[in-house]
């Protein structure tokens, strides 16, 4: 288990969510965007594409600045299939969130592939 202010790797992936939350909230965005590969795509909604850490850490900042807070919900067991896992929680108010994570060659855990609350 990874705690909230070390960055050390994530080594199940369904720790992620959890600690993306937390860090959102402690205002830790090199944090969460430390749970991403580098060239990882973010599905905003409406369209809206974020590729790379850059991106995704730029989008956080934004969130952060403008108050947002992701809520933590319920949260499926990883479906886990070779060096991939999609992880998957539903919100308080309904929406799904789904993410593809890849195993890295030292056996921790980064997101790929995520997908914003869609209903």
């Amino acid at each position: 288990m990874n705690d909230l202010t070390g960055r050390g790797p994530v080594f199940d992936p369904q720790e992620l969510e959890r600690l993306l939350v937390a860090r959102q909230n402690a205002g830790d965005v090199d944090g969460m965007t430390a749970l991403f590969e580098p060239d990882a795509v973010l599905d905003c909604g409406g369209g809206r594409l974020v590729r790379g850490r850059d991106a995704i850490r730029s989008l956080y900042v934004e969130g952060i600045a403008a108050g947002r807070k992701f809520a933590m919900g319920e949260q499926r067991p990883a479906l886990i299939c070779g060096d991939l896992a999609m992880t998957s929680t539903r919100l308080p108010d309904g929406d799904v969130t789904t993410e593809v994570a890849r195993r890295q060659t030292d056996g921790s855990w980064l997101w790929v592939i995520d997908r914003y609350a869609v209903s």
